[in-house]
């Protein structure tokens, strides 16, 4: 039927039209699409609506009134009720239904044109008010509700998808709004939190340029704390300094004074001295004027070098150490000359004596005897109130000669081992050397095993066995020479000791002198030459005081006298008194002491009678300044119990004529600045004679050996 087919075309021309290339689906509002979202045309409604509608109310199948608002020919109630049912449906379908009909109109109204092109345009295009539409089709109308039903179904889901679209970008811009709120809080916030790390980074610098500068003050007052430190230790050692040096100068001053007093007194002495020397009506008749001229000379000579020394003085300086020994020795030979002047006028006043003794009548012969024998013992009693001995006796001179040569002898015996011409000879030198002095070095206050295998090792290398020495066998029968030198080295060793060891460690005497002791009765060589050479080192051991010679030499003089010389003079009277002190007690401990495992009996080899010998010599001698008081000191503390246990009242009686008859002569030979060792001597004796006993030495008490 025509009207069918206009339809289809109809729809055809829709579904080629804008709106129809709209694809929308079931489920466009669940995905919240918009239907008409492609499509932008302005919805209106086409001029040609009125001719499409003429021509479809043609059709037999459909009655169709179109009603032009000029002609008034209309159809009242079908005009209402269509009208009614447009303004219904406008008023219930949106926009988009709207627009779907005014682009159907408009389709429709082209392809009228199409249809009919002899159509006035100016009809067409002449504006017409908008017809009252009347579909008399069942068909269409169904066709129609339908699309009208889909449409509002859809129009709702729009509706729904645009409410719930709204709704999300209502929720979006909120939290879009939110974010931004935030975001700008937190812009906010970052800014705040910058400014404020600006401000602490600035607050930080100042602080750490404060702290830096606060650093920089205190290192510097540090710096200036430690200079004035240094500058106030700087002035502390310089007034330390000064005061040390004042000190110093004080103590010169005060050593210097008493020096001068020394000089003094020792210039004063000497020219007393030189006043005996003077020829007198006596000495004129006694001694030859030669002989006298010789010792006034020697006198003035020693009296010009002492005010030599005092002339240096009187200019404006202390006296040096140097010119003290030098007025010290002139003094020790001035006083030499007074005792050789003594004794040379003694010689003659004896020997004119005897020549008048022989020309006396023989008749008178008994009564000259007798004569004699007075005068002899006035002269005795003359000697023991005017003076002593200036020299030991004969007997002991000679025994100290036999000695001397002895040791010369053995020592002359082994020349050749002393100046070896093979290496081999010189090695057993020195291996026989070792094994002698090794031992001896290592005795010091050990008792018991110790000191026997010291002992025991000395024993055998003397009787020819072999000893170990450095790791080496070594024996003195490997040399012709050996048991001389050996013998010679010993003594020497020994000796040597008391003058270092027992200098410095008095207590060190007891177990050296034991040892000693020991050797000295199994091998009495050895016992021979250690008195050599002690006497040799300290002639105040045998006693003797050396004479000084013509010809001789101060400083050769001097060595004989037991001073050590050497390229920077002689030695000091502190360092003289002490070794010679050393060798004393050694000497004192050796005469009381005997080796306690020895299988021999009856006395000691060197036994006490030596002992009260020297002591009964020294007493007979006259007395020597320094030298006397120490080693009388030195001896009687070291044996003086022993010899009050031998000899007992006799000893006493030995004291006490030593503390009244013989002290004043060394206080009288001593002067101001050597008292100390006159002092120390002086309480000595008066405490032993107050408590009636003389305790026993310390070294020996220690040590556990007992003398014999």
């Amino acid at each position: 039927m025509p009207s069918e087919s206009l339809r289809w075309k109809t729809l055809e021309a829709l579904r080629n039209s804008k709106k129809g290339k709209i694809s929308f689906g079931p489920h466009s509002w669940e995905r919240s699409e918009d239907i008409l979202g492609g499509y932008k045309e302005t919805i209106s409604l086409s001029p040609q609506a009125g001719l499409i509608l003429d021509r479809l109310g043609s059709s037999p199948l459909q009655t169709s009134c179109f009603l032009d608002s000029s002609s008034g020919h209309s159809s009242p109630g079908l005009s209402e009720q269509t009208t009614d049912s447009i303004v219904s449906r406008e008023s219930v379908s949106d926009i988009h239904a709207r627009a779907l009909q005014v682009e159907c109109e408009k389709n429709l109204s082209d392809e009228a044109k199409d249809e009919d092109p002899e159509t006035d345009d100016s009809e067409v295009s002449s504006p017409l008010p908008p017809p009252a539409i009347s579909l008399l089709s069942p068909k269409a109308m169904e066709i129609t509700g339908r699309i009208f039903k889909i449409e509002k179904e859809y129009r709702e889901k729009a509706q729904v998808a645009l409410r719930q679209r709204q709704e999300m970008q209502e929720k979006f811009v909120a939290e879009l709004v939110s974010s931004g709120s935030e975001q700008l809080k937190r812009f906010e916030e970052f800014m705040e939190l910058k400014r404020r790390q600006e401000f602490q980074s600035i607050r930080d610098m100042m602080d750490r340029e404060t702290k830096e500068s606060i650093g920089r003050q205190e290192k510097l007052k540090e710096e200036q704390r430690h200079r004035m430190k240094i500058l106030n230790l700087r002035l502390r050692e310089a007034e330390q300094q000064r005061v040390r040096e004042a000190e110093l100068e004080r103590q010169r001053q005060v050593e210097g004074m008493e020096r001068l007093r020394n000089l003094n007194t020792i210039q004063e002495e000497i020219l007393q001295l030189n006043q005996l020397l003077e020829p007198s009506s006596q000495t004129k008749g006694d001694l030859p004027s030669a002989s006298l001229s010789s010792y006034s000379t020697r006198g003035n000579q020693l009296c010009s070098q002492v005010s030599e020394v005092v002339r240096k003085t009187v200019e404006g300086s202390f006296p040096s150490m140097e010119d003290m020994t030098a007025a010290e020795r002139a003094l020790h030979e001035m006083r030499a000359l007074i005792r050789l002047l003594q004794e040379e006028v003694a010689r003659v006043q004896e020997h004119k004596k005897g020549e008048e003794e022989a020309l006396k009548k023989q008749a008178e012969l008994q009564v000259q005897q007798e004569a004699q024998k007075k005068a002899a013992q006035l002269a005795k009693e003359k000697a023991r109130r005017k003076g002593l001995q200036n020299s030991a006796e004969d007997t002991t001179l000679r025994w100290y000669k036999d000695l001397q040569d002895s040791a010369a002898q053995c020592a002359q015996s082994f020349e050749q081992l002393n100046s070896p011409k093979d290496i081999q000879t010189k090695k057993l030198k020195l291996e026989l050397q070792k094994a002698a002095n090794i031992p001896i070095s290592q005795i010091a206050s050990n008792s018991g095993s110790q000191l026997r295998e010291i002992f025991d090792k000395i024993d055998k290398l003397l009787a020819g066995r072999s000893v170990g020495s450095g790791g080496k066998s070594v024996s003195t029968s490997q040399h012709p020479q050996g048991l001389d030198f050996v013998s010679y080295k010993l003594a020497e060793k020994f000796v040597k000791q008391g003058e270092e060891e027992v200098a410095s460690h008095h207590e060190a005497a007891f177990p050296i002198a034991v040892v000693a002791s020991g050797i000295w009765e199994l091998h009495p060589r050895v016992g021979d030459l250690i008195l050599a050479h002690l006497h040799k080192k300290c002639p105040y051991a045998v006693p003797h005081y050396p004479p000084m010679k013509d010809g001789t030499s101060v400083e050769e003089y001097q060595k004989i006298l037991g001073y050590r010389v050497d390229d920077s003079g002689i030695e000091g009277q502190d360092s003289f008194l002490k070794r010679m002190s050393g060798m004393i007690r050694l000497y004192a401990a050796v005469i009381q002491l005997r080796w306690p495992y020895g299988s021999k009996h009856g006395s000691a080899p060197h036994g006490l009678n030596h002992g009260w010998r020297w002591l009964a010599q020294m007493l007979n001698m006259e007395p020597l300044a320094d030298i006397t008081a120490t080693l009388l000191f030195d001896f009687l503390e070291v044996c003086g119990n022993a010899l009050m246990k031998q000899y007992q009242s006799q000893f006493w009686k030995l004291i006490l004529m030593l503390k009244e008859e013989y002290f004043p002569r060394i206080e009288a030979a001593t002067s101001s600045g050597q008292m100390g060792s006159v002092i120390r001597l002086k309480q000595f004796l008066e405490t032993s004679l107050q408590r009636g006993e003389i305790k026993p030495p310390n070294g020996q008490l220690s040590s556990g050996f007992w003398r014999s």
